[in-house]
């Protein structure tokens, strides 16, 4: 079991149900999931680079990444509805915390000028989204073997009905909000 989840079942569920007053364990909010997504619009003239974009990103989150298409044809970008414009995982259960203790504990302190992620990045239903300008601070990708400098998007699926819930369920985890 990783060491985020543990944490959770021993320290954040009892610190949750003091801080809002839950009459039940099941109330506490809870992770549901963690979708990385990568959009890679460079891949319209080149499919190669759809596929290294995938290989990082499976490397990254140790589980397969699936190829997202254009639902919307536009013009302006030369996109064709049904293109492959990016790829994206989706992570539930053990992975889901392996990954997040990864993100929180490793990867976020190696970000050049790093001051904190930003508190207000909720969407008013207890989910979090981040921007990783590139995915070279995550210890598994190899700096040398990187063709291009890429961002993602990662998204915290959260149980929790407000942002408030949410974001102290992600302070908990050592999140580190930008004072």
């Amino acid at each position: 079991m990783s060491r985020l989840k543990e944490q959770y079942d021993n320290e954040i569920v009892d610190a949750m149900i003091k801080k809002f007053g839950y009459k039940n364990k099941m109330q506490v909010p809870k992770l549901d999931k963690i979708v990385v997504n990568m959009g890679v619009g460079e891949a319209k003239e080149n499919a190669k680079i759809l596929e290294a974009a995938i290989k990082d990103l499976e490397t990254i989150t140790g589980q397969k990444a699936v190829a997202t298409k254009a639902k919307h044809a536009i013009a302006n970008f030369k996109i064709r509805e049904g293109m492959p414009i990016g790829c994206k995982v989706t992570l539930r259960g053990e992975k889901m915390y392996e990954f997040a203790d990864r993100l929180i504990n490793l990867a976020l302190p190696r970000v050049r000028d790093f001051r904190g992620v930003n508190p207000n990045a909720f969407d008013g239903r207890g989910n979090y989204a981040l921007g990783i300008k590139e995915q070279i601070i995550f210890p598994e990708i190899e700096y040398d073997k990187v063709d291009k400098v890429r961002g993602m998007d990662v998204i915290f699926v959260t149980t929790a009905g407000t942002d408030e819930e949410a974001r102290e369920l992600l302070t908990q985890f050592n999140m580190p909000f930008a004072k």
